[in-house]
């Protein structure tokens, strides 16, 4: 009875491997669609390799009749004219090698091409949530390292894996026709080396996905400790994060190590067994070539199929090897392409729109993904068209996640976010933000010149819209200042302007939209109270019933709101003016006079 357990549990396992490696394989053929546009480079690239491989098996023939009629003969002519012939054969060869290897490369880098404009644009359709959920470096990793990987994959199979076995095969048929018993010997060879060079190989390759998950580990940490070196320094924690590192790369040298070892076998055990072939193929070939059935010239051609045999084998574990990684990868790939292409987005008519420049909260809650407890809980308010709405709270209460509704970077769990009397979710993305300018908490630049980055609001905005954005972000002193004005080169997220630069130039771009709402997501958390409470003058002033949202820490950014919603632990404490919520909401008492004295106490 437990034998028969044992039994049909083993089968059960062996069964779900099988699905497992269908699955696997299944998904990384999906990602062989990019390569429909290299049919004929993926059809030449083996053929011509395979044209290779047919001259390369000619040449041991050339070499024993060399030997056999030029040598044994000393016809020096026919020497000459033997290796003329197998000049010819090597530079047909090498002729039919750069051509395939041009076909492969090309098939292999227009391949990884497409899958990185297929990945990047896919990536881009993602909303916030299914960003959060994979990670930021676990999208870059896919976008290059494994991407690379399967490119290399694509280019050694087009290249080698049709070469190989052929070549195999090829020299064992051709060691028949030179002579049968002889041949016997490769007929016990193949196998041995294929055993030991495919049994290594099969042992190392968990190894080498272990070693990949230690080397992932020592980037992370890596990647830890230099993005926060300050703090690392500031808490003078420096001996313990070498110590951690240490004990990650010992734990990742140790691995390689046994990988390498094990590797390391591979040589020595395969020529123990080439040498005891052409041992055992020189000792048959004497005794038939002092018999007089075969000749010395023959015997030359049986070793040098045996070294081709050798040199293949080694060849294919290798490829196969970095087929299994590039399978690997090309499944992680598939994974991302198998998330949903962001939010479904509706199709309505903007003509379908009620009112203009309000944004309504109709009991709205959100959970993030995974959140466990909902991040807001029953939101209802109405904002109307040129009304500006503070919104207020501690770390954590809610604010950033309540005006990301409005734009639909995350979806609501319950209720509705309505927009000009519409549901957001009947609004295609594209109608929808067009309506609405955000500046984040972080301000994000990119590499390129003031005016592109500011043109990104708005790409047909003319320079004296540009000026005007900059001067209602109180932004255009400083710009002027500028050696290139507009045409000033910022570096890479703005590395070569200080904070309060960096957001106002974020607002200024968010202005040159022009938007019907405008979200300032505690944007102005870098500027001084003087250079803050100027710009939301300037904002109040501008031309046009823009909708403003200011989220903020700061009271004093939001006196003069229209309306001011207090958030706590992600519901609302409290909504009305600065004077209502100083007199009836006890979490705004604690907020303000935490930042101001009482003036009971004067």
């Amino acid at each position: 009875m437990k034998i028969e357990n044992f039994q049909s549990g083993d089968l059960r396992y062996a069964q779900s491997l099988r699905a497992l490696e269908r699955s696997m394989v299944i998904k990384m053929k999906k990602l062989l669609v990019y390569l429909k546009d290299y049919k004929k480079e993926s059809v030449l690239g083996p053929l011509f390799k395979l044209l290779e491989a047919s001259f390369e098996l000619i040449v041991p023939l050339v070499v024993a009749s060399m030997i056999d009629v030029g040598i044994a003969g000393h016809d020096k002519g026919y020497i000459i004219k033997m290796c003329l012939i197998m000049a010819a054969l090597g530079l047909i060869g090498l002729t039919c090698s750069v051509t395939a290897q041009y076909f492969a490369a090309k098939a292999a880098v227009g391949f990884a091409t497409k899958l990185r404009h297929g990945l990047f644009s896919h990536i881009q359709s993602l909303s916030f949530s299914q960003m959060d959920k994979e990670g930021t470096s676990t999208l870059i990793t896919r976008m290059t390292s494994d991407i690379n990987q399967v490119q290399s994959g694509v280019n050694l199979v087009l290249r080698l894996f049709l070469r190989s076995p052929f070549i195999v095969f090829g020299a064992m048929i051709m060691a028949f026709t030179v002579d049968v018993k002889a041949a016997l010997v490769f007929v016990v060879v193949i196998p041995v080396l294929s055993v030991i060079v495919f049994g290594i190989m099969l042992i190392n390759i968990p190894l080498f996905k272990k070693v990949q998950g230690g080397l992932d580990k020592v980037m992370g940490i890596t990647r830890e400790n230099l993005t926060g070196v300050r703090v690392v320094r500031a808490f003078g924690e420096e001996e313990n994060e070498i110590h951690k590192f240490d004990v990650v790369t010992d734990s990742l040298k140790r691995m390689q190590e046994i990988a390498g070892r094990i590797s390391a076998l591979m040589n020595p055990l395969t020529y123990i067994v080439i040498n005891a072939g052409l041992v055992a193929l020189i000792y048959v070939g004497a005794l038939q070539v002092e018999a007089g059935i075969l000749t010395q010239g023959q015997v030359v051609a049986l070793v040098n199929y045996m070294s081709q045999i050798l040199v293949e084998l080694v060849k294919l574990a290798n490829l196969i090897i970095t087929v299994t990684k590039a399978v690997a990868c090309g499944n992680r790939i598939e994974s991302i392409f198998e998330i949903p292409a962001g939010m479904e987005q509706g199709s309505a008519l903007l003509n379908g729109e009620k009112e203009t420049g309000t944004v309504e909260f109709d009991h709205v809650s959100l959970r993030y993904y995974e959140g466990g407890e909902e991040a807001l809980t029953d939101i209802h308010f109405k904002a109307q068209k040129g009304h500006t709405i503070g919104v207020i709270g501690g770390t954590g209460s809610g604010k950033s996640s309540l005006v990301n509704l409005i734009p639909r970077f995350y979806d609501v769990t319950k209720g509705r976010v309505l927009v000009n009397g519409m549901d957001v979710r009947e609004y295609s993305l594209e109608q929808l933000r067009d309506k609405i300018g955000v500046v984040m908490q972080k301000a994000v630049l990119f590499k390129g010149t003031i005016r592109e980055n500011l043109l990104w609001g708005n790409e047909k905005a003319s320079d004296e819209e540009l000026w005007e954005a900059l001067r209602t972000a109180q932004a255009e002193e400083f710009v002027m200042k500028k050696e290139g004005k507009l045409e000033e080169m910022i570096e890479q997220e703005g590395r070569n302007l200080s904070g309060g630069q960096k957001q106002r130039l974020s607002i200024a771009r968010a202005l040159v939209k022009k938007p019907e709402i405008l979200i300032l997501d505690d944007s102005a958390s870098a500027l001084d109270y003087a250079t803050d409470a100027a710009l939301r003058k300037s904002i109040k002033e501008m031309p046009g019933d823009t909708t403003v949202f200011i989220v903020s820490q700061r009271a004093s950014s939001l006196l003069h709101a229209d309306t001011i919603i207090v958030l706590d632990d992600g519901a609302v404490a409290g909504t009305g003016t600065h004077e209502e919520l100083l007199q009836n909401c006890q979490v705004y008492q604690e907020i303000y006079y935490s930042q101001f004295e009482r003036r009971e106490a004067e």
